[in-house]
């Protein structure tokens, strides 16, 4: 690193003169803060940060960030951070989605970037319903979601972010609440990993989908119901006397009683977060007979696309003068020299 002197930000330095257009209430205001307080202790400055968002309601994101930025179109947010990480590697490229423009029509891309592990964090804010376009059921939508697109119910089986960026290849994946203080930490463990970090966001929509996510985010539910993992800690929950132990008959998970402590003798799992199969087990588990895991599931770096596209560029340049008319004039070129048929 050069020598130089690192401007120091605050919160108010990443704050944009533009009124917030969201809903009173909405979850996504949360998530702004969030963000916006996240910055100044990763480090980061507005000159060398880039937003990318594509189509609804999460994509306004831009507007409010004081940064460079893109609000591009429907799901196509990751081809455009691949362009520009591609352009200038040194970028620190944000990408802002929603559950239906991250994985409806823009679900090939989500998938492309995750595989290809563009160095970028992904926030995918996670409301269970297509906000922006009022309220029809998006692809996380609960089967039985009643909305303007399914008046009857929903009888779509619905997508779970988490499992389709570990099915992609993605080599990050984390969990947080909009409102949860957690929320900046999952941030900033995103930001410190080198590649393409997945983040699911469960994001309130106040006005179609309110409290969709209240059984484990009201506080009243949250000590029984969200399990926050922490890197090499036991899988505990609900204060500590109940945990997540292997069944080894059908090689799920399963909930054990914790007595006094003792989650070794009751066979709790401690979280590695480069194990990519406790990950899957996580994202796997159904809502209700176990908890919410939240917090970094999965974290196992890996060389970046970016980084072997630029090795590649350097390798094959090695030694060549740069000749654009060469460049140009190169391959299959042919002259016309008939004269065109007559009308």
């Amino acid at each position: 690193m050069n020598e130089m002197t690192l401007v120091k930000t605050s919160p108010k330095d990443w704050e944009t003169d533009q009124e917030v257009r969201w809903c009173p209430g909405c979850g996504d205001y949360a998530i702004l803060k969030a963000v916006q307080r996240t910055m100044p202790e990763i480090g980061a400055t507005p000159e060398n940060t880039v937003f990318i968002s594509g189509i609804g309601c999460s994509s306004r994101f831009p507007y409010y960030m004081e940064t460079y930025g893109f609000h591009t179109i429907h799901g196509r947010a990751p081809a455009v951070a691949t362009g520009v990480k591609l352009a200038n590697p040194d970028l620190d490229v944000w990408i802002i989605t929603g559950d239906g423009d991250g994985l409806s029509i823009g679900g090939n891309h989500t998938m492309h970037i995750l595989r290809r592990n563009l160095d970028c964090q992904i926030l995918l804010f996670n409301n269970e319903i297509y906000g922006l376009t009022k309220g029809q059921y998006s692809p996380t939508s609960r089967e039985g979601t009643r909305s303007p697109s399914t008046p009857f119910g929903s009888v779509d089986h619905p997508a779970k972010p988490c499992a389709f960026a570990l099915g992609s290849g993605a080599r990050f994946v984390a969990r947080g609440i909009d409102v949860n203080k957690k929320l900046p930490e999952v941030l900033k463990a995103a930001h410190a990993h080198k590649g393409a970090a997945f983040v699911e966001i469960f994001q309130n929509c106040i006005v179609y989908n309110d409290e969709v996510f209240e059984p484990f985010t009201a506080k009243p539910n949250a000590v029984t119901n969200q399990l926050w993992v922490e890197d090499g800690a036991p899988l505990l929950f609900a204060g500590g006397t109940r945990g997540l132990a292997l069944d080894r008959d059908t090689l799920t998970l399963k909930v054990v009683e914790v007595n006094d402590g003792e989650w070794e003798a009751a066979g709790v799992l401690v979280h590695d977060v480069t194990n990519r199969t406790i990950a899957h087990l996580l994202v796997e588990m159904p809502f209700g007979p176990f908890p919410m895991a939240l917090g970094v599931l999965y974290d196992d770096p890996a060389a970046t696309f970016e980084s072997a596209v630029v090795a590649q560029h350097r390798a094959v340049a090695e030694g060549k003068p740069a000749d654009l008319q060469k460049l140009v004039a190169k391959g299959q070129t042919w002259m016309v020299d008939k004269a065109p048929h007559a009308l």
